[in-house]
């Protein structure tokens, strides 16, 4: 196939080495004047990979369209709205199917990322996402991982998964979109409780995080029309392992340099999905403690021990 990953940055390279790894054409694009684009055109480098020549590059959106089988989308969640207007403008036929490879909820309005789309580029746009555990720094090393994909289309995701499938991947179908989404998004924020855990040494807390974390999404989920069973495969709890305990996860490690006063430049997508989280809990009436307790110490100063004490250590109560 011919597939085209938008977007340069960890998880955009990263795709874009593994499509070519599993023997595809593949292009990578990066916006124009992107210092992640120059030098990995300069180096075939960056933090995390060294990308194979026989993967082109280019900053021209309309030739990274132009003839793809397959498109790949790894770009901040917050941008997807926006972005989707200039895959339009380009005025190229958008017949092919996209996956979309970021975690997130839009803010303001708490919908899904396959549903902003859908209002962009039409109904009958074909999309997927591709949600689950692994980090590039354990791909690139050859550890395996599971993960998943899924869309409103079965045969759609038959056929991505049959395309993008390897030794390095394994893909399980994904059925309940809603409750992947949404799951997969809030697992970041789940990630950033953690890591203030770790920051304040509560980190034997991580066991109550994560029970009390999937039965307050499972409820959201279940209101939202979902399946509240959803939050305990692999786009939800599946992925706790990657991103409430390792290391190399940018929500946790926000949440950690949060609570200790350091600087952090990376990309930490739960903080914008704490707000987009609580914005969809209001529009059902479902109360998300956690997600609000995050909210208070991100966005509103509130002391964090206090907080996550208060959260996680008060009176005895029937589980």
């Amino acid at each position: 196939m011919k597939i085209s990953v938008l977007g340069c940055g960890r998880w955009g390279s990263f795709h874009a080495w593994y499509a070519d790894r599993l023997g595809h054409e593949t292009l990578l694009w990066g916006r124009p004047g992107s210092a992640r684009l120059e030098a990995l055109r300069a180096t075939r480098h960056n933090d995390y990979l060294d990308l194979p020549p026989s993967v082109t590059l280019t900053d021209d959106l309309t030739t990274a369209l132009s003839g793809c089988d397959l498109c790949i989308i790894a770009i901040s969640a917050q941008q997807l709205r926006a972005f989707a207007g200039d895959l339009k403008r380009t005025g190229v036929s958008l017949a092919m199917p996209f996956v979309l490879c970021m975690k997130g909820l839009e803010i303001g309005s708490g919908k899904r990322l396959t549903t902003v789309m859908r209002e962009v580029l039409g109904p009958r746009v074909r999309v997927a996402v591709w949600v689950g555990p692994g980090h590039v720094q354990d791909f690139v090393q050859g550890m395996p991982n599971c993960m998943l994909m899924a869309s409103e289309d079965g045969t759609l995701t038959r056929q991505l998964v049959a395309a993008l499938d390897g030794p390095l991947i394994r893909f399980y179908y994904g059925r309940d979109l809603l409750g992947i989404e949404v799951g997969a998004a809030a697992k970041n924020v789940m990630g950033i409780a953690a890591g203030m855990l770790d920051g304040l040494h509560l980190s034997s807390l991580k066991g109550s995080l994560m029970a009390r974390g999937t039965h307050e999404l499972s409820v959201l989920i279940a209101a939202l029309g979902g399946d509240a069973q959803t939050v305990y495969g692999l786009s939800h709890l599946g992925d706790y392992e990657a991103t409430l305990f390792s290391a190399h996860s940018h929500n946790r490690r926000f949440g950690e340099d949060f609570i200790l006063g350091r600087a952090f430049d990376k990309l930490a997508e739960g903080v914008y999905t704490t707000k987009a989280l609580l914005d969809l809990s209001a529009q059902v009436g479902v109360e998300l403690p956690i997600t609000r307790a995050i909210q208070a110490i991100v966005a509103e100063d509130a002391d964090p021990r206090q907080e996550l004490e208060k959260l996680f250590l008060r009176a005895t109560k029937t589980e």
